[in-house]
Parts: C-alpha cells; structure tokens; sequence
C-alpha cells in the first residue's frame, strides 16, 4: 500500500479496527475512509454499495463483525450468524464489484473443529463438528473465508483472510454480560478489589464508564450490589468469607492471547507483503482428516496468534495478581467451557516473516493501567 492510497476500514471504531487505524497512522498512512454507525449499517445491501461507488477506496479492511463471548453467542445465536453474513457479503462483494486492489478479512479461530488436533494448522478447516455454543458466529466467519477465496479463484482478486486468536487490548469490550474472558476477569477482579476496600467511589466511577443492565453511578449501594452478585461478584460476609468473584466453567480449557495491537501490526505487515498468489504456494498437501487432493485450491487463510496457551485458571491468577485482588475465586462448572482447548499453529505467518511482540503479563499490566484511569 502506498501512503497515499485510500484505505477503508469497516468496523473502525472495535478492538481490531482501532487498532489497525492506530498503526497504519504511526506508519504514515493518512487517506481513510470510514463508516461509523449508526450512520453507516453495513448489514444493509444498498448503504454498503452506495458508500463503495461513491468512495472507491484502494484497499479494504474488513474488522466489523458482530462479536461476543460464550454467553451473547449462545443467546443471540440469530443475531450472530445473521448480522455478521450480511456484512461479510455486502463488504467483500462490493470490494470486488469497484476494483478493490486488496482486501483483508479478519475471521476467528472458533472457525475450527471443537475437538481439532492441537495445535491446529489451517488445513484443518471443514474436518469436524464446531463448538455449539458459538456455531452460528463460526459459520459465518467461515463463509466469509470462503467467500475471500471463491472470488480469488473466480475473478482473480486479492482477498486474504487471516484468523487471530483470543484478543485483549485498547478498547476491549467490558460489558458483563457479552465480554470475551479476558476482559471479563479484569472488570470482575478490579470490582471484587473495589469491594475489598470499600472504595465506593471507583465502583461508581466504573458504572460511570460501563452500566450494567441500567444501573449506573448514581444507582444505589442496594442496585449494585444486586447486580453484581447477578455476575458473581459477592462481598465479604465476614472476616472468615472474603470477597468472592464467581467464574464460568472449570477454568481448565486451554486459551491462547494475543494483544490487538500485535494483531494490528499482523495486518499491515500482510496487506503490504503477502498477496494471495503467495498463499496458494504456500498451501500444503491436506491434513489425513480430509478427502481432498493437493490439486485443490484451499486453506490459504492465516493464523495470527503466539503459538503459546494457557489455562483459564492460570489466566485468572495472573489477572488476580495484576489487580491485587486477595479474595477467592470460585469455579461454576454448571456453566459451559467452551471448546477445551485452540491453539494455533503459526507456522504460516511466522515463515510469511512475521511474529509477536508483546508477552501476556506485560500485555494484561498496560490493559488494566488503561481500565482504571
């Protein structure tokens, strides 16, 4: 991409696509068109194709999607594989139909079977029965990846998709109720602290900043404390029961991290150097779970994560420890795990000539200073 040329990214304003903006500024790039919402609604056919006949941008960066973790996944299931379709579709067939030179889609790595074999490589796509709890998001994530590679092989575009792993960072979503994990453990633990301390005040200044079903800084101590025990954060009944966070599940399943800002620097480095000729070449002879013959053209997605997991339990005593939260935690494995374990291989982009930089601790550390300024 050159400096000058007219970049659009869809979904600016998210964890990703804020990202993406952040370091295509710090590497000089100034030429952005871009489609805030509600202005903008990218599930509607005739907006997403007025906006690409009147802009025509170059390049196309394609971060909006509808996303959440295991509890807005399962309860909205409809909206999930609905909304995100229609904004894949809208998106990439327009990006076609006004000469885009590149695009970049950003898919998930719950697209791969639940039970896949670890750490999973790309061809493992299509091998196997997805997680239930986040099939419809999956789904559509997939058709998007398919759609990317139809229409290379049909018309000749350079679409590439590349599936991060679990993401944390500027501008993460903390709503308690449709937050991935990572997010939620550090609201939660800095909650349980606030409590620990009776520190009224930065309770009420973090309702200020993220209500909770209505309730907000000038809700009652009654009307939060109900709230939060909704979400399993509990006070200290006495000196014998301190504070204490519930969490999801068991907290056995193995998550892998990376902090966006890594995944942003990813996506520059991949629309400025890996074209999807590049890809095919790349493509390996199929895994032995799959049928298909060499000759096919598939798989050519990306990986972007750090090829390093850990338990969700080791993930919350490192939060704990960033925090300073001393109460207990307690697991509830009534509620589900998720796939038990998603580790990628990077093999791909890290042969492409790109790799991490940031670890989990320091990233988890500069995430909270953020969360509670």
């Amino acid at each position: 991409m050159e400096k000058k040329s007219k970049i659009y990214i869809a979904g600016h304003n998210g964890l990703v696509g804020s990202a993406i903006h952040r370091n295509l500024i710090a590497k000089g790039y100034k030429n952005f068109v871009l489609t805030p919402f509600p202005p903008y609604d990218l599930t509607d056919q005739k907006t997403v194709a007025d906006f690409f006949s009147k802009e025509k941008p170059d390049y196309v960066i394609l971060a909006a999607a509808k996303v959440g973790g295991i509890l807005s996944n399962n309860k909205y299931r409809a909206q999930f594989i609905y909304e995100n379709l229609m904004i894949e579709n809208n998106i990439i067939h327009q990006s076609y139909v006004n000469g885009v030179k590149k695009l970049l889609f950003l898919g998930s790595s719950c697209i791969y079977p639940a039970n896949c074999p670890q750490p999973i490589k790309e061809e493992y796509l299509l091998t196997g029965e997805l997680e239930y709890t986040n099939e419809p998001y999956a789904v559509a994530k997939i058709s998007g990846i398919k759609m990317c590679e139809s229409y290379n092989i049909q018309y000749g575009t350079n679409f590439i998709s590349v599936m991060p792993t679990n993401l944390y960072g500027p501008n993460d979503n903390y709503n308690l109720e449709t937050s991935h994990v990572l997010p939620a453990l550090i609201r939660k633990m800095h909650l349980g602290k606030c409590l620990e301390n009776n520190d009224w005040e930065s309770i009420r200044k973090d309702f200020k900043k993220n209500p909770v079903e209505g309730r907000n800084e000038n809700s009652t101590d009654a009307e939060i404390l109900a709230i939060l025990g909704k979400y399993g954060i509990q006070p200290a009944t006495s000196n014998q029961q301190p504070v204490t966070i519930s969490l999801w599940g068991t907290g056995n399943p193995y998550r892998e991290f990376l902090y966006v800002d890594d995944l942003a620097d990813a996506c520059v480095y991949v629309m400025n150097h890996v074209d999807f000729n590049n890809l095919k070449a790349h493509n390996p002879e199929p895994h032995a779970l799959s049928s298909v013959t060499s000759a096919h053209i598939k798989n050519t997605h990306i990986n972007i994560g750090t090829g390093m997991d850990l338990t969700i339990k080791e993930l919350a005593l490192i939060i704990k420890d960033t925090v300073g939260f001393k109460g207990q935690l307690e697991w509830d494995s009534s509620k589900p795990d998720g796939t038990y374990r998603k580790l990628l291989d990077v093999s791909k982009i890290n042969n492409l000539g790109w790799t991490e930089k940031v670890s989990l601790e320091d990233g988890i550390k500069m995430i909270y200073n953020m969360y509670r300024i």
